[in-house]
């Protein structure tokens, strides 16, 4: 009982001792503090349990009884107590009929114990009543209760401070991360496609870069990306993009330059724009690029995109030669088709025309007068359409075997009439050795050819032999294919002579 008794006066010191502390560094005021003794009845009654030197012996005497309790304690300082405060009363001290032994009513003595059971070391539980625990409540001195009170609101004052600490430190983290990232060069990625572009091979591709980085400095630079778009570093910030000049391939392929511009805000190191920041570079005719093209081309790979001056020079020199081979192979074919459109066009005294293109270089013509006859070539004798001139008014019969297959009204007083075979219709007959009016018979390459002319090539000689003719020898659908597209292609040609 000394032991608990020293104990409970050891912690009432340090916690005087511990309120006294929390006064001098935080400047708690105490006296400044009021409290609601309803607010700490629960503290009030654990810490009068644990006060065995303010309890009376019997907290149910009246109150005017409790001045004296400390005198009669005194005297009383030799008897063991609870920790409650309540007295311990050993068995042994019992009057013989409180014994263990004694006879209950109706059932008769109980069997004597043979040893002397001691509980004079054991406390009996005791619980206060609700008058002991307002009598404790009561007695307890302001300045205790306020000890206990400082004593909570510092262990709060404390955790919340180590919290606030933690939680600042955290945030000072984040903000240093936060700023340590607006001063680093991130790495992205946009979208370009410039097809058969290598630029380990070739020269790099110049992206034009303005805008406003993250300590709102403006930013107005060249920086140069792969085929993949790979290449641009800045700080973070917000960006507009765009494609300042062409790059040149190995083989001095110079692109057409897209006049897009994209709108980016860079966050973050290897973040990919390549869906908001898209270019595609066209390959235009080679003959339509131009030298100011070349040139800048050549400027910008000088700067930065070619690995030394030396190789923007070679590549420079590449793009011109591919321009000007290009330009002389326009102007070779413009030349042939000059020539070739010459020797298409054909005159008469009354009329002229131009061969239709599917038919030049097969075909050959010889002319009498206003007559003109277009035949296969080497072959005179396979003429594919005869035109004559007749005067307005006057009829017209084709050579036997032939068939009108169109005209055309040259609007000064003549017409010109074409005839000719139905070779659709002809061909196949006499490939199967059927005899009606055949004009001749043909090898099969030049059955085949003459097919090809009179259709323009868009039926095979199967399908008109087995499709078309058939086998039962009319030749409408036949004709009408020959003579449609003879009226695509050669009548609209023919104008009166000038």
């Amino acid at each position: 009982m000394k032991d608990e008794t020293m104990g409970q006066e050891d912690a009432t010191q340090d916690a005087e001792a511990c309120a006294e502390a929390l006064e001098s560094l935080d400047r708690i005021s105490l006296d400044e503090i009021a409290f609601d003794d309803s607010g700490v009845d629960v503290q009030d009654e654990l810490e009068a349990e644990a006060q065995s030197d303010d309890q009376d012996a019997d907290d149910v005497e009246p109150a005017e009884d409790e001045a004296g309790h400390e005198g009669t304690e005194s005297e009383a300082g030799n008897q063991p107590e609870s920790d409650t405060g309540e007295e311990t009363v050993l068995l042994d001290s019992l009057p013989a009929e409180d014994s263990l032994t004694r006879e209950l009513p109706g059932l008769g003595s109980a069997p004597a114990v043979d040893e002397t059971i001691a509980m004079g070391d054991i406390p009996l539980p005791s619980v206060p009543s609700a008058h002991e625990a307002e009598v404790r409540h009561r007695k307890m001195s302001p300045k205790r209760r306020n000890l206990m009170v400082a004593g909570v609101v510092a262990v709060a004052l404390v955790a919340g401070g180590a919290g606030y600490a933690a939680w600042n430190g955290y945030q000072q983290e984040q903000a240093a991360a936060v700023a340590a990232n607006a001063h680093t060069m991130m790495s992205v990625q946009i979208g370009v496609h410039a097809a058969g572009l290598d630029c380990s091979a070739g020269s790099k591709i110049p992206v034009q870069v303005s805008g406003q980085d993250s300590d709102g400095s403006s930013v107005s630079e060249t920086l140069y990306v792969d085929e993949h778009g790979r290449g641009i570093k800045l700080l973070p910030g917000d960006y507009t993009l765009s494609i300042a000049a062409s790059p040149i391939a190995s083989d001095g392929t110079v692109y057409t330059v897209p006049t897009t511009k994209a709108q980016v805000t860079i966050k973050s190191d290897g973040q990919d724009l390549s869906s908001q920041a898209a270019f595609k570079l066209k390959v235009p005719s080679a003959d339509t690029v131009t030298d100011d093209q070349i040139d800048a081309a050549a400027k910008y790979a000088e700067e930065g995109g070619a690995s030394s001056a030396a190789t923007a020079k070679v590549l420079q020199q590449a793009a011109t030669a591919r321009r000007d081979a290009a330009v002389n192979a326009v102007s070779a074919q413009k030349a042939q088709a000059a020539r070739d459109a010459d020797a298409r066009h054909k005159a008469t005294d009354l009329y002229q025309l131009d061969i239709p293109v599917e038919w030049y270089g097969k075909v050959e013509t010889w002319q009498n007068g206003s007559t003109l006859c277009i035949y296969l070539a080497g072959d005179s004798d396979t003429p594919i359409v005869t035109l004559v001139a007749v005067r307005e008014g006057e009829s017209f019969t084709p050579d036997e075997g032939d068939t009108v297959l169109g005209a055309a009204n040259l609007g000064n007083g003549y017409t010109v009439y074409a005839s000719g075979p139905v070779y659709p219709y002809v061909v196949p007959q006499t490939i199967n050795g059927r005899t009606q009016n055949p004009v001749s018979t043909y090898p099969m390459d030049t059955a085949i050819e003459l097919v090809e002319l009179t259709t323009g090539n868009r039926y095979t000689y199967s399908q008109i032999k087995n499709v078309l003719v058939g086998k039962d020898g009319k030749a409408d659908a036949a004709t009408k294919l020959e003579t449609d597209y003879l009226a695509q292609i050669l009548l609209p040609s023919i104008k009166a002579q000038d």
